[in-house]
């Protein structure tokens, strides 16, 4: 599917290329308005733990841009990666946007989910001040990334108050049935290649700038959808997640510097179900309450206003984040991570990344009824990334 989405959009940018070069060769009433620009990011990652020490993953992400018009421009981002000595390629996003107003959009394809602020504004590695992601996200989280839709975002003033708002439908995230994982049975599955089911997923984010100095904006994310397969016994599960969000970015005098501060706290409320699967064959049912929740808490400071070049440069990080998964689950966990980092930027999007993680996992029913496994792990990452 992978490897689709990239012919897919191959052909696209073809396309979009020709009509560039008709608009170049006079065949358009307004020659010269549309524009093409190559952006991304590349980053390559080394870690050390008890476990291994290596070079980790490499990757080198370009970001498409193309303009047709003042209102309609495409945008698309490809990642090819280096993961356990083979090359992965992913489309992580391709889609269209059309201005409606000058604060309103229209955006259609494989989009950004805006869930809350982490995974829309934060995951590429140069924005990320740290080497990692906080738990539950990416692409094998329990947290939206990205899907197949259209949506409807804009920004406005009420009562001398900014707020930005999104809108979108979506083909939405799946349920895992256990067929072919039975430990993952009940498991909400995000970035399904098409629609599972008649229904589609509906959700928001409303974003608001309670301070008149637009430092701090608070966000309330929501999403609903149902989750089975079409015509299967799980067809009318459905889900419904809430978020809310916060970034403060603020000059404060008597710590020389600027702090910026972050965090996001996530919700997911599936609905009652006892789950059949076979295993080893026999049958278990499984029954629990399908609720999980994860959060993360970051701070970063730098120290703008010193005198010291070198110093001016360097970053300090720290992030604290969650994961709860369903009691009694075959997939309980409760886990903790808390990542501190020291970053050096080169320049305005160039960083090298030092960071020290602790990663506490428990979870797990243990066997003949013994205590869930509890599994601690410290690792050490240097990234270099690039934004381009």
């Amino acid at each position: 599917m992978k490897y689709k989405y990239l012919i897919s959009l191959t052909l696209v940018i073809g396309a979009l290329v020709d009509i560039n070069a008709q608009n170049q060769g006079g065949l358009s009433p307004q020659p010269g308005n549309s524009r093409f620009l190559l952006r991304g990011y590349s980053d390559a990652t080394f870690m050390s733990n008890d476990e291994e020490t290596t070079f980790g993953n490499a990757r080198f992400v370009p970001l498409f841009l193309y303009k047709q018009s003042d209102k309609l421009f495409f945008e698309g981002e490809l990642e090819f990666a280096v993961e356990d000595g083979e090359i992965e390629v992913a489309l992580e996003y391709a889609n269209f946007n059309y201005s409606l107003a000058p604060n309103l959009n229209l955006r259609a394809g494989k989009i950004l989910i805006p869930f809350g602020i982490f995974f829309e504004r934060l995951h590429p590695s140069w924005i990320n001040r740290l080497p990692t992601v906080p738990l539950g996200y990416g692409h094998d989280g329990i947290l939206p990334t990205s899907d197949l839709g259209a949506e409807l975002r804009g920004a406005s003033y009420l009562g001398g108050m900014k707020f930005n708002y999104s809108i979108y439908v979506m083909n939405g995230p799946r349920i895992e049935d256990g067929e072919e994982e039975a430990e993952e049975v009940g498991m909400i599955v995000h970035e399904g290649d098409e629609d599972n089911n008649n229904n589609k997923a509906i959700g928001g984010r409303l974003g608001v700038f309670p301070l008149r100095n637009q430092s701090l904006e608070v966000g309330f994310s929501a999403q609903s959808a149902k989750l089975g397969n079409r015509d299967s016994e799980l067809e009318d599960v459905g889900a419904f997640m809430y978020a809310f969000d916060w970034t403060y970015v603020r000059k404060v005098s008597f710590l020389g510097g600027v702090i910026d501060l972050k965090g996001q706290v996530n919700f997911i409320n599936i609905d009652d179900q006892t789950y059949t699967v076979e295993e080893d064959s026999v049958m278990e049912s499984y029954t629990f309450d399908n609720k999980s929740n994860s959060s993360f808490f970051q701070l970063g400071y730098r120290p703008t206003f010193g005198s010291n070049e070198f110093v001016k440069n360097l970053e300090l990080v720290g992030r604290y984040s969650t994961l709860n998964t369903p009691e009694e689950a075959p997939w309980e966990s409760e886990s903790t991570q808390l990542a501190i980092g020291l970053n050096y930027w080169i320049d305005w999007r160039t960083a090298i990344k030092f960071a020290y993680q602790m990663d506490n996992v428990s979870g797990g029913h243990g066997e003949g009824g013994e205590e869930p496994e509890e599994l601690d792990v410290s690792t050490f990452y240097i990234q270099w990334t690039l934004g381009f």
